[in-house]
């Protein structure tokens, strides 16, 4: 299975809920555009060998950041990130 990185970062959207669902998780009080900005951060940061798919979602997981992000592979949504 290839991953395309490109696709992801370009791709990747938001739903309503998940920007309680990203502060609820890290613990933060991010805006909706601050919680924006560290996601596509960490997506274009991230080396491809940090990108997993497994069953319907991407793993995207980074060591710096100390979170994993979950995507959606068929709508791109992102779901949930959690502390690593």
């Amino acid at each position: 299975m290839i991953i395309n990185k490109n696709e992801i970062v370009k791709k990747h959207c938001y739903t309503k809920l998940v920007y309680g669902r990203i502060n609820k998780k890290l613990k933060s009080y991010f805006s909706n555009e601050e919680s924006e900005a560290l996601i596509k951060k960490v997506l274009e940061e991230s080396p491809l060998e940090n990108y997993i798919k497994k069953g319907k979602n991407f793993y995207i997981s980074n060591e710096e950041h100390h979170i994993k992000i979950t995507i959606n592979s068929n709508t791109f949504s992102v779901i949930t990130v959690d502390k690593l």
